[in-house]
C-alpha cells in the first residue's frame, strides 16, 4: 500500500487518545487525528519524528492524520486501520500463502453478536473468517499484542471460536507494523484474560498467523511470515 504524500514533523504531545499536536518541518503547528485507540506504548514520545498525511475534505474537522512515527531507527505505522488494508492486499497478491484458494474476499462482513469480521473468504465448500490485529507494541526483546486491556479483542476471539464450532475456518491474523523484526508474543502482563482467551481459541481450532510489514516513507506492505511465541 502506497502512502499518500507524507509531511514530516515532530510530536509535541498526544492527548485524548485521538489527538496529537505536531510541529511540521515547515514550522506550521497542527493538530492531527490519531487513528489508534491503544496506549501506543513504545511507539510515540515527545519530540519523536512523525509523518502525517493531509486530507482536504470539507467534512473533516482535522485535515491531518498521523501515519508514522520513528523511535530510534525504527519506523512504526501507528494507523491501525492500515493493517486491514495491507492484509487484504497481501491475500490478493498471494503473499499470505495460508489464505489462498478462495473465490471471494469480503471486508467488514457482519457476523456473530453485533460484530463485523475484518475479512471473509469464501469458496464453494468453505468460509474462512479472518480477524486482523495491528501490532505496534515492543516489550523488551519482543513485539506484543495488546498494548492495553482489550475486552473487544477477547470478544472477537470468542466469536472466532463460535465460527469453528459451526464448521467454518477461523484465523487470527496479527499484522506487525514496526520494522524491528523481533519475535512476537502476547502481552499477558498487560491483559492476562486475552492471553487465556487466545490459548482457548487455539485449542478450539482457531488458527494464528503472524506477518511482518516492510515499511518505508513511500509504502507499507506485508512481507514475511513470523510466528507466535507463547
Amino acid at each position: 500500500m502506497r502512502f499518500d504524500k507524507l509531511y514530516k514533523g515532530k510530536l509535541v504531545k498526544r492527548y485524548k487518545r485521538f489527538l496529537a499536536d505536531i510541529i511540521l518541518d515547515s514550522g506550521e503547528e497542527i493538530t492531527a487525528h490519531v487513528p489508534n485507540s491503544g496506549a501506543m506504548t513504545s511507539c510515540i514520545e515527545e519530540n519523536c519524528p512523525v509523518w502525517v498525511t493531509f486530507h482536504d475534505n470539507p467534512k473533516r474537522k482535522l485535515k491531518y492524520t498521523l501515519e508514522l512515527t520513528k523511535m530510534q531507527d525504527i519506523l512504526i505505522c501507528t494507523n491501525t486501520g492500515v493493517a486491514n488494508k495491507i492484509a487484504i492486499e497481501a491475500i490478493k497478491n498471494g503473499i499470505i500463502k495460508e489464505l489462498q484458494g478462495y473465490n471471494s474476499l469480503t471486508p467488514e462482513q457482519k457476523y456473530g453478536v453485533n460484530s463485523r469480521i475484518d475479512i471473509l473468504l469464501e469458496n464453494k465448500d468453505e468460509k474462512c473468517y479472518v480477524e486482523v490485529k495491528s501490532v505496534s507494541l515492543k516489550i523488551n526483546d519482543f513485539l506484543a499484542f495488546p498494548d492495553a486491556v482489550t475486552t473487544r479483542g477477547k470478544k472477537h476471539l470468542d466469536e472466532l471460536v463460535s465460527m469453528v464450532k459451526e464448521g467454518h475456518r477461523a484465523v487470527m491474523l496479527y499484522v506487525i507494523q514496526r520494522t524491528d523484526n523481533l519475535p512476537f508474543t502476547i502481552a499477558k502482563e498487560i491483559d492476562p484474560k486475552y492471553n487465556e482467551a487466545l490459548k482457548e481459541a487455539m485449542n478450539s481450532g482457531v488458527e494464528v498467523l503472524v506477518y511482518q510489514s516492510d515499511i518505508n516513507l513511500e509504502e507499507i506492505n506485508l512481507k514475511t511470515k513470523s510466528s507466535l511465541q507463547m
